[in-house]
């Protein structure tokens, strides 16, 4: 099976040798050692007697190597000796504040927030270099200025705790020790982005705060114009207020975001990744395209465990890439499909991208309402990119896995159903209206069990030694997990400050409608371009924070309901990762496939093409995010969903077939243009189009087998 990526973090290294290297080399010690077990190799794809795949080998891409050059999130050192092991503290202890919370309630406002920033900024210095460095190394050696920044997080988020009732008696009378501590929290935090999120949210997080001081500069008839501010009030605002760093998406990071972290390890930490892959594989793998279609339900099915693109990309892409490429997929190709599959997995319900927990707060909904409504757009997503594999398959006569290199279906459901069971459960719970928190703390427990259920399966026996292991392990692993996320949400914090703090959100929300001349089209068109432009150096959930703070508003001021557009703006967001030039899925993709970065990165576009459509369709036919609009009652309501969901999915295969070239098949020039067209029209979620658009793509499919049939008797 394939090696559990948490492995990585305690390795089993000689320290004895890495001593005699230090004393050897007398130079920096940095980098004293390279992990090469992960490297693989791409000549085969094994599989045990029962067919089932493991990925020891696959890619010739050292895996480690591969994240840390394309998710920043990655690129930390492999700490061992003491530094190794106060890492391993710390993240323990944060992952044990945050379950305890979980289980018995939450501490007031600054009391949750503070302590669960704080714990991310520490490990950050700890782990994070302050030059990237693309390789991957164990090392004993943390820079002194480090563990000095380390401490100082410590102390800004001691701050709060050691004098909340000071604070709450005096809010809003801030003395010159508020303002130092502010000034170096902020600081802190600036770093940190940079170290895990890179210069752009640092940059736009810095702008914003200059326009709260100079703003009031402006010209009084600019929009942007507002009113005077202090330096004290602005920093103390950010940092001690409830409305800056630590409001809304340092709450959600606080509470929901941290434990479905927790629930997605410990599920990853059962062996639900390799049964989902190999079930997949099992389903569809012995058809046309097979190995494509695989990849495509392995990181859909991925995506309630995984919300990192590119760590989707690794994680399933080691195994279903070269598989591709053996049945005869081109590089360029089967890293697209890849990275196009694994990036919908931050749309897949139950489990999204860390932004949909926020959208929550921001839409005012419960998560299951959020997971409900993104259900039928993950599925377009999914089938738009499942029906270019298969014609694109059919165009190539390319053939699927025969049996023996298939896993057994029957045997894979028949030994490891239950492993299911814990998303079931949750998705079950959020559908229920249970709060996301008792969702996630009931999975997690139903984690827990399936454990024990295979430690005693494996062991014939209960070996407790192996389950705390386990269970530890996972609590670091969670706690790694969290730090980019509670880091960009703080960052986004900044923003969101500033823009409360003057007004700004709805300044820009009007500027943005006058733009467009009130014109809907052209206010998504500009909210898209913005927000695919900034998801392309910003991190997912501070790219959703800004857009939700600035964008999504004209798209409510226009009459879009509040779910649909705040979906708007998180998908494309997303689609960033698949979006030329900075396409870091695709690229990754193409890193393992031995492809060109930027043929993916185009082809993956191709294949996700729903994702840039379908923001739209949601928009235009709210139905399809489950918005009932009470102009009719719920069974044609529900008839209206079913239908508009059918139509739209024969229309992902209209934009397939004209893309790919191919339907009954090879089409002309013409054919594919006009069903292009005809996939259009079928998306639109009109009566009318619908009978036209279907109408047209059975005209094609008639000339083309009639073409067919003349060329057989010829």
């Amino acid at each position: 099976m394939s090696k559990d990526k948490n492995e990585k973090f305690i390795p089993s290294v000689d320290e004895e040798y890495i001593d005699n290297v230090d004393e050897e080399n007398n130079e920096n010690t940095d980098i004293v050692y390279k992990e090469d077990s992960d490297t693989v190799d791409e000549e085969k794809i094994d599989t045990d007697e029962d067919g089932v795949i493991y990925s020891g080998e696959s890619s010739g891409i050292d895996a480690d190597e591969l994240m840390a050059q394309y998710d920043r999130e990655s690129a930390f050192r492999r700490l061992i000796g003491f530094p190794g092991k106060l890492v391993f503290f710390i993240a323990v202890s944060w992952s044990v504040f945050q379950l305890y919370t979980g289980f018995f309630g939450t501490f007031p406002s600054t009391l949750q927030r503070a302590p669960h920033l704080a714990s991310a900024l520490t490990l950050v210095y700890l782990l994070y270099p302050a030059k990237r460095g693309k390789s991957v190394e164990f090392t004993k050696h943390i820079p002194w200025y480090d563990y000095i920044l380390a401490a100082a997080s410590v102390f800004v988020g001691s701050y709060h705790i050691i004098f909340y009732d000071a604070l709450l008696l005096r809010a809003g009378s801030f003395t010159q020790f508020d303002v130092v501590v502010s000034v170096i929290a902020i600081l802190l935090l600036l770093e940190a982005a940079r170290r895990v999120a890179g210069m752009v949210i640092v940059s736009v997080a810095s702008t914003f705060l200059i326009y709260a001081f100079f703003g009031q500069h402006l010209p009084r008839t600019s929009f942007l114009f507002h009113a005077p501010f202090t330096f004290k009030r602005v920093v103390c605002t950010e940092w001690l207020g409830s409305e800056g760093i630590l409001g809304t998406p340092i709450y959600v990071s606080s509470t929901f975001i941290f434990l479905f972290l927790v629930f997605a390890t410990f599920l990853k930490k059962s062996g639900v990744g390799d049964w989902m892959t190999n079930l997949a594989t099992a389903a569809v793998g012995g058809q046309v395209g097979g190995p494509a279609k695989t990849a495509v339900i392995a990181s859909a099915l991925q995506g309630t465990v995984s919300g990192s693109s590119v760590g989707n990309v690794v994680a399933t892409g080691s195994i279903t890439i070269p598989l591709m490429k053996d049945t005869g997929y081109e590089p360029n190709f089967a890293g697209a499909v890849e990275a196009a599959a694994s990036t919908g997995g931050q749309i897949m319900p139950p489990i999204m991208g860390a932004a949909a927990f926020i959208m929550t707060e921001y839409v005012g909904v419960t998560y299951g309402t959020v997971a409900i409504s993104a259900a039928i757009p993950a599925i377009l997503y999914f089938s738009g990119i499942f029906l270019n594999v298969h014609y694109e398959a059919l165009k190539k006569g390319l053939l699927g896995l025969p049996k023996e290199k298939r896993p057994d279906g029957k045997k894979l459901v028949k030994e490891g159903w239950y492993m299911i069971l814990p998303v079931i459960l949750i998705f079950g719970l959020l559908i229920g209206g249970s709060s996301a928190m008792k969702a996630a703390m009931y999975g997690i427990i139903g984690c827990i069990i399936i454990w024990i259920i295979n430690i005693i399966k494996e062991e014939k026996r209960f070996d407790i030694v192996k389950f705390v292991k386990m269970f530890i392990d996972s609590l670091d692993e969670s706690a790694r997990s969290a730090i980019t996320v509670a880091i960009t949400c703080g960052t986004a914090g900044i923003i969101v400050g500033v823009v409360t703090m003057t007004g700004l959100g709805l300044k820009m929300a009007d500027g943005l409608v006058e733009l467009a001349g009130g014109s809907l089209l052209l206010t998504m068109i500009f909210t898209m371009f913005s927000s695919i432009i900034l998801g392309m150096g910003v991190p997912t959930t501070a790219n959703y924070i800004i857009q939700a703070t600035i964008s999504a508003p004209a798209l409510v001021a226009l009459d879009v309901p509040p779910i649909a557009a705040h979906l708007f703006v998180f998908y494309f967001g997303i689609v960033a990762d698949i979006t030329p030039p900075v396409a870091l899925a695709a690229f990754a993709g193409a890193g393992i496939s031995g492809g060109n970065p930027m043929k993916t990165g185009f082809t993956a576009t191709r294949l996700g093409i729903a994702a840039y459509i379908g923001p739209y369709m949601l928009v235009y036919n709210p139905i399809l995010v489950l918005v009932n609009t009470g102009n009719y009652s719920t069974p044609i309501f529900i008839l209206m969903v079913i239908k508009s969901a059918i139509t739209a999915i024969i229309g992902m295969g209209g934009l397939a077939t004209g893309f790919t070239r191919y339907f009954k098949t090879n089409c002309k020039i013409w054919e594919s243009i006009v069903l292009i067209v005809a996939g259009l029209l079928l998306v639109d979620p009109g009566t009318v189009t619908d009978i036209t658009g279907g109408a047209i793509m059975v005209a094609i499919y008639l000339i083309q087998k009639r073409r067919v049939a003349k060329a057989a008797i010829s």
